[in-house]
């Protein structure tokens, strides 16, 4: 597989160093939240059918340059490689969901038991179960960045996860919470995916017909690159600026709830990186689409949270927790994908049908 070395040399210094970036935006993220709670409160009130329009603007600043790379006249490939999109939706709604509920049972109605009173372990049981029943939409299309993973295939596994999610997310959770009627926001998952998958999708594909020749696009794609891990770094600072202070008074209980949280990462990970490895599906469908079903969609675990059990209630304590603990894994993850890929086989269908589009223009 060639490698489009200008494009990853205009984002290497942030990629080398991106853990240390990520580290710092967390802990000036809980500095400006402790001495300048009026700003993060002016931020956190920017807000329509609860997606904050702040990190709404970050996000897009991550997916647009993701979304240039996008060929639709490439999309008839990923008919050629089924078994990533398999994995996937396997992963995402067969398996993950239930062993989060599994893992936050076990561990705060057993092993933690003695340390956490039974009604706040159930508001704990309760966030995780939302963050388990909700995979990664907008930021996934980073990991698959900086995995070098295939644009196209990247945005039809989110396309169909959000539409799978639109009808099975709310039956999910009701079953998992043992509650016969669940209150889902549905106007923040219509607008969110508008906001994260389909204006990105719609800006990149002008961009890629205004600059029409494809030197041009991968000049201009090398260019906007960087600003996809400046809008993560920023991310990150702001939703620690607004949880900064519910961390800072309860670093054993964050621990606790994180345990759970990373041997769920991990473990999904392994499991769908593992059948994407025995599959031979391509590395650059593999890693994204093992990327999905580790990372969640927080901002939707967060809204319903919130809905169903109130600001300051454990559970929306226990979806924050999933966004503290996402970003250092999936960084882990990804540096980990990274060294692997010699193992798995070529290019994708979608991207051998690009190149050769490339080669005949």
């Amino acid at each position: 597989m060639t490698e489009p070395s200008q494009s990853s040399g205009a984002m290497g210094v942030f990629e080398r160093y991106l853990t240390l970036w990520v580290a710092l935006a967390m802990i000036a993220g809980i500095g400006i939240g402790t001495i300048a709670p009026g700003l993060v409160a002016a931020i956190a009130a920017a807000e329509i059918a609860s997606i904050n329009l702040v990190v709404a603007v970050l996000i897009w600043a991550m997916v647009y340059p993701m979304m240039v790379s996008v060929d639709l006249a490439a999309v008839a490939g990923v008919a050629r490689q089924p078994k990533g999109l398999l994995v996937t939706l396997v992963v995402n709604w067969l398996i993950k969901p239930f062993t989060m509920a599994l893992l936050a049972v076990l561990f705060f109605d057993h092993v933690f038991a003695p340390l956490i009173n039974p009604e706040d372990a159930a508001q704990y049981i309760a966030g995780l179960i939302l963050l388990g029943a909700a995979p990664c939409t907008a930021m996934v299309f980073v990991w698959s960045q900086l995995t070098r993973g295939d644009a196209t295939y990247t945005l039809v596994q989110v396309s169909v996860n959000d539409l799978i999610m639109v009808v099975a997310f709310a039956p999910i959770v009701a079953f998992l919470l043992g509650v016969t009627e669940i209150y889902v926001p549905w106007e923040t998952l219509v607008l969110a995916t508008v906001l994260y998958v389909v204006l990105p999708l719609m800006a990149g594909l002008a961009t890629r017909r205004v600059l029409r020749r494809p030197e041009r696009i991968a000049a201009f794609t090398a260019r906007v690159k960087p600003w996809s891990v400046v809008g993560l770094i920023a991310t990150v600072a702001i939703l620690f600026g607004l949880q900064g202070q519910v961390i800072l008074q309860n670093p054993l209980l964050i621990a606790l709830i994180a345990v759970p949280i990373l041997i769920q990462s991990y473990g999904i990970f392994a499991l769908a990186y593992g059948a994407a490895y025995l599959l031979r599906v391509p590395h650059r469908v593999a890693a994204p689409c093992a990327m999905i079903g580790t990372s969640n969609f927080f901002e939707l675990a967060v809204a319903v949270a919130i809905s169903l059990f109130g600001l300051n209630s454990g559970a929306a304590l226990a979806t924050v927790v999933g966004v503290l603990v996402e970003v250092p894994v999936m960084l882990s993850l990804v540096a980990f994908a990274n060294r692997t890929r010699a193992r798995f086989p070529g290019p994708s269908a979608t991207a051998t049908a690009a190149a050769a589009e490339g080669d005949r223009q």
